[in-house]
Parts: C-alpha cells; sequence; structure tokens
C-alpha cells in the first residue's frame, strides 16, 4: 500500500483550523525524526490563538467518534509520515474537567502514542457535546475514509443523542436531507447485510435494491447470491424483478389467499434458505426454489429430507 502523501494530512475541519507549522528537515536517524516533530510543530503552533502542546495522556477519544475501524497499515504510514515530516495539522480538542477530549485528529493522537512522544500540538475549541459529535462527523466526511455504515450511525448518532430531525442533522454536516436519509436506510439492513456493505463486499447501490425486499429471509438469499455470483447492481435488480415476476397476478386473489400464499413462502424461503415461490390457483400449483450450484441444491435436498 502506497504511504498516505504527506500534503493530505489534517485537510479536515479546513474552515476551522490551519496549519501554522513548518515540517521539520530530515536529521540523522528516523529516531530522532520523530522525537523533533513534536517540540518544531508545538512551538509553531504556541504562538498562535488557542493552540498549546498537550500532554498525551491528558487527552481522550471522542465518545461520538463515527469512525470505528482504524486500519493498522493506514495508521502505520501515519507513523512514518510524522515520522519523517513532521505533524502538519494539529489535533483539535475541547476541555471536558481535566481532560481534553478529541474533537478531530484521532488517528494523528493513536500515531505520536505509538510514536511514544510525550505531547501533541493541538488547538483548544470551546464546543458543546452536539457540536463536537457533529465536528467529528464533518471532519471524517471531508477525508471521504468513512465506510457507508459509520457515516450513517454517525447521522443515526446526532438525531439520537442530540434530539435532532433529519433536517437539522444534514444542516449539521452540510449535507441534503435526502442524502442523510437515504444513508439511515442501510441500519434498516440486517447485520449480516450491514457486514457486507461496511466491508465494501456489496456497494450501497446493491443495498438500495436489497430495501426494496420486504422479507428479511428473501434480502438475505439474494444478498449471499450476489456475493456468490458477483452480481452487479442491475443484474440484482433484474433478479429481482425475475424473482417476484407473478406478484402482478396475485394481486387479483382474495387478499385472504394473498396473505396465506405470501407468509408460506416466507416461511418456506426461512426454513430453506433459499427464495421459494408459489404459483397458485384453486385447482393447481408449484412451487419454485431456487438454489445456486450443486453444493445448494444438495443443501436445500438435504433440509427438505430427501437423502442422496
Amino acid at each position: 500500500m502506497a504511504k498516505s502523501s504527506p500534503s493530505r494530512l489534517g485537510r479536515g475541519l479546513g474552515a476551522l483550523i490551519t496549519s501554522g507549522t513548518t515540517p521539520p528537515h530530515s536529521s540523522a536517524s528516523a529516531a530522532s525524526s520523530a522525537a523533533k516533530a513534536a517540540p518544531v510543530a508545538a512551538s509553531a503552533a504556541e504562538g498562535l490563538a488557542g493552540y498549546r502542546e498537550i500532554a498525551l495522556h491528558q487527552i481522550e477519544p471522542n465518545p461520538y467518534q463515527p469512525r470505528k475501524e482504524f486500519a493498522a497499515e493506514a495508521l502505520s504510514d501515519l507513523v512514518e509520515s510524522i515520522r519523517a515530516e513532521g505533524l502538519l495539522q494539529p489535533i483539535v480538542v475541547r476541555q471536558v474537567g481535566d481532560k481534553f477530549q478529541l474533537i478531530a485528529g484521532e488517528r494523528r493522537w493513536r500515531a505520536f502514542q505509538q510514536l511514544k512522544l510525550k505531547s501533541i500540538p493541538a488547538r483548544v475549541m470551546t464546543s458543546s457535546d452536539a457540536s463536537s459529535a457533529s465536528l467529528a462527523l464533518i471532519e471524517n466526511l471531508q477525508r471521504a475514509d468513512l465506510n457507508p455504515l459509520e457515516e450513517a450511525h454517525g447521522y443515526a448518532s446526532l438525531i439520537r443523542d442530540f434530539d435532532l430531525t433529519q433536517d437539522a442533522a444534514a444542516q449539521r454536516v452540510g449535507k441534503g436531507r435526502a442524502s442523510v436519509a437515504n444513508s439511515l436506510r442501510l441500519l434498516a439492513l440486517e447485520a449480516e447485510l450491514q457486514g457486507y456493505v461496511s466491508k465494501g463486499l456489496l456497494s450501497v447501490g446493491h443495498a438500495k435494491v436489497l430495501l426494496g425486499v420486504e422479507n428479511s429471509a428473501e434480502r438475505l438469499v439474494l444478498a449471499r447470491r450476489a456475493l456468490e455470483q458477483g452480481l452487479s447492481v442491475r443484474a440484482l435488480e433484474e433478479l429481482l424483478k425475475h424473482s417476484v415476476g407473478g406478484a402482478g397476478k396475485r394481486r387479483k386473489m382474495p387478499a385472504a389467499t394473498a396473505t396465506a400464499l405470501s407468509d408460506i413462502e416466507k416461511r418456506l424461503t426461512s426454513h430453506l434458505g433459499a427464495r421459494s415461490t408459489l404459483k397458485h390457483s384453486p385447482k393447481r400449483g408449484r412451487i419454485i426454489i431456487e438454489y445456486q450450484g450443486n453444493e445448494d441444491l444438495s443443501r436445500v435436498l438435504e433440509k427438505m429430507g430427501v437423502k442422496l
């Protein structure tokens, strides 16, 4: 993995903080550069209003940090960048009691811990809980490195923890309400599907298609099929259309019959772990069970009690 470009470090919250530091030149050894990085950055930062050098042990993570995963390789790249070039952008904190709580810069703080440095340059801001949560989310959104589920949970946290409407949350982070609403819809997916999206195995486009399927078991079956067959969003849409092609005819049935058939389909799909469709009329009908390959067929038959 290519190392992060030093010029990209610290671009979040650009409207709130600016880099007043000059990267130190390379020294005789990497260890020497690491030791000098904090003092050089700190001396410049301390000359600006609101900036100071803070001991690492006095700093606590932001409880509203939307990012849940800190990739070890990316953090290692940042450590090496700071070791070689120094800290290009101070972190941002607020004072809470006798401690300082991070608003932006948790990866930089973690990198300084790995470098075994004692203190880090920081800008101290006055900020409410809601503002701190908003700024943490904004900073990560600007860096475009949150996965879709982390972003969705960030919006949900703003709305839930600070009693905001979707409109208010969208305004706080500079997003359109529709964008926030679409992001929040991802949280309606099952935990398994959320995992696929957060890891990039399924795209947000796939998730939107799956959200159009009401039954949870059916969604899981379709998602697994999309993964196993490497289906594009368009291919998944076509599969879904084909799977529910008989829905129009069913609407002409008595409501009680249609409801009963739908319930049977759901129960069959859940029991077999394979999408099951009933083609029914008062005189005859058939059950269609979808499977994927020989192994899946064997699994379905075993569920049905059929021994090969």
